[in-house]
């Protein structure tokens, strides 16, 4: 905008633009806060991560002596630590002289780069950008910084063996993005202008701190590696589970007691259950020598039960606990025997018949069923399958088990008719001349018929009848209207009248066709 001549207007216009830059400081002072507690998170979670892989290459070592072959993996423990201090104290070294840079450049990182703020400990030069970018992109530090970054990636890698280098290299957090800072809408020179270019103090800290915790997680990653070679894994480390339940009865009779058997299911094979505890329903139970826990309660209403199971696991060497937990159920029942169809008391010929059968109280290995007017086949989940050959006419199902028996008479019948339909919507009286043309065949339905069924027409004659003409048929073979009766269909006009006559079609289990009857059509 132009700037104005007139004193008072200038002096309005100053004040507005000292206003804006006020209300930049307010949001600023928000954004530090977040980049203030973003830094403590990250130094938490590192020394997080210095607790937890303190303990493990004594582990390692220790598992390596079981002989000699696993002598290389324990002499590179050692190196991992080394690289992960080395390259954190080069982090910390960097960190302290941005620091001092923006502080009181005593050349030393110590209290006089800080200052009390509203009872707060905080950076000197937490807003200072003009440090960090003349130490880290002017003065080339960024640029070291991402090649020792790099340097330290690799010499993790040489720790692991070459054919599982590739995979591993992809899995360590450890990435430098040298190719965002060229796409940039802002120009930048290099990686560390990108990066840490204009950035204040405040905001570079989190990212000294992420470096960090890329280095020290790298160390986890390769010492879990070598871990696993050594068999640490097998012995101290579990590592997939499952929660099983093993019930001495699959069905329980009203007043009985269900009793089972809950316990962890454990990859490894010399694993100890020290530090395994299990729980049913909430209620802690009494783990034995083989990691497994007894659970019972009494059968007392008949239905469907269910109970949940929880294991808890605790690592000896990083000494996290981890749950889990699986949802079981048993039923209740009363001896009786139950026979019933899935869809109706009727089998029909040419198709699967669903049947369920299930006697309370019984393993399903025990009950034996046959059938009469049929066969019958046993599914992989329990339920049978009926087939019927024919003729229409009775069919009983027998069941047998220790202690009972039942049966139940069923009805063989055919497929009933299927509704012939035009184009599979029309089933006769009016029409219109183009949407009779426009339609290619008949199609025999199934209506309200819950098998999957599929008839096949096999033929019709079709009949024109039109106004003061004598009638023409034409015969026709299959679904489709074709030949001679297709041009038949094509003479339609308004007044004709068209009939579909003799439709015959065959069903699942038809031994011959079955006439549908005939469709009657009135062109307008």
């Amino acid at each position: 905008m132009s700037i104005p001549k007139e004193p008072r207007q200038l002096m309005i216009n100053v004040m507005y633009l000292v206003l804006t830059a006020l209300l930049a400081l307010n949001v600023s002072a928000e954004i530090f806060n977040a980049f203030d507690m973003v830094d403590k998170g990250l130094i938490k979670a590192n020394d997080a991560l210095d607790a937890s892989n303190k303990d493990i290459p004594a582990a390692i070592k220790k598992s390596a002596a079981k002989g000699k072959q696993f002598e290389t993996y324990a002499n590179r423990v050692d190196k991992v630590g080394e690289i992960s201090k080395q390259g954190t104290d080069y982090i910390q070294k960097v960190m302290d002289a941005v620091v001092d840079e923006a502080g009181d450049r005593n050349k030393k990182h110590d209290e006089g780069d800080y200052v009390m703020a509203y009872g707060n400990r905080e950076l000197k030069g937490k807003r200072d950008y003009d440090a960090t970018t003349r130490l880290l992109v002017e003065d080339g530090e960024g640029e070291k910084m991402k090649a020792e970054m790099i340097n330290i990636k690799n010499k993790y890698l040489e720790l692991i063996d070459e054919p599982d280098r590739a995979e591993f290299a992809s899995k360590l957090p450890i990435v430098i993005d040298d190719v965002a800072w060229t796409k940039s809408a802002n120009k930048k020179k290099n990686w560390s202008d990108f990066t840490f270019g204009h950035m204040p103090l405040g905001a570079c800290m989190p990212i000294f701190s992420k470096f960090s915790n890329d280095i020290k997680s790298s160390e986890a990653g390769v010492l879990n590696y070598l871990a696993a070679k050594v068999g640490l894994t097998e012995e101290v480390v579990l590592s997939k589970f499952r929660v099983v339940s093993a019930p001495k009865k699959s069905y329980v009779i009203k007043g009985e007691k269900f009793e089972t058997e809950v316990f962890l299911s454990a990859a490894a094979d010399q694993s100890s259950n020290t530090g395994i505890s299990i729980a049913v329903n909430g209620a802690r139970l009494s783990v034995d020598a083989e990691g497994s826990a007894k659970w019972s309660q009494n059968a007392s209403e008949v239905g469907i039960k269910k109970y949940e199971a929880v294991a808890s696991v605790t690592n000896p060497v990083t000494k996290e606990t981890n749950q889990y937990r699986q949802t079981f159920e048993y039923e209740v029942g009363e001896r009786s025997v139950t026979i019933s169809a899935a869809k109706m008391n009727v089998f029909y010929i040419g198709v699967d018949n669903p049947v369920e059968v299930s006697a309370a109280g019984v393993p399903s290995a025990q009950i034996k069923v046959d059938m009469s007017g049929g066969s019958i086949k046993r599914n992989g989940d329990g339920s049978y399958t009926v087939n019927v050959p024919g003729p229409p006419g009775p069919a009983k199902v027998t069941v047998s088990a220790p202690g009972m028996t039942g049966s139940k008479d069923f009805r063989i019948k055919r497929i009933p008719d299927p509704s012939p339909r035009l184009g599979g919507k029309e089933i006769g009286g009016k029409i219109g001349n183009g949407t009779f043309k426009a339609y290619s065949g008949l199609i025999p339905m199934l209506d309200n018929f819950d098998f999957e069924a599929k008839c096949n027409l096999a033929g019709f004659t079709l009949t024109r009848v039109a106004k003061r003409q004598d009638p023409e048929s034409a015969a026709n073979r299959g679904a489709k209207i074709e030949g001679a009766a297709a041009a038949l269909q094509g003479k339609a006009t308004p007044g004709d009248k068209y009939i579909f006559q003799d439709i015959r079609c065959k069903c699942p289990g038809d031994v011959a066709d079955r006439n549908l009857g005939q469709l009657v059509f009135d062109v307008q």
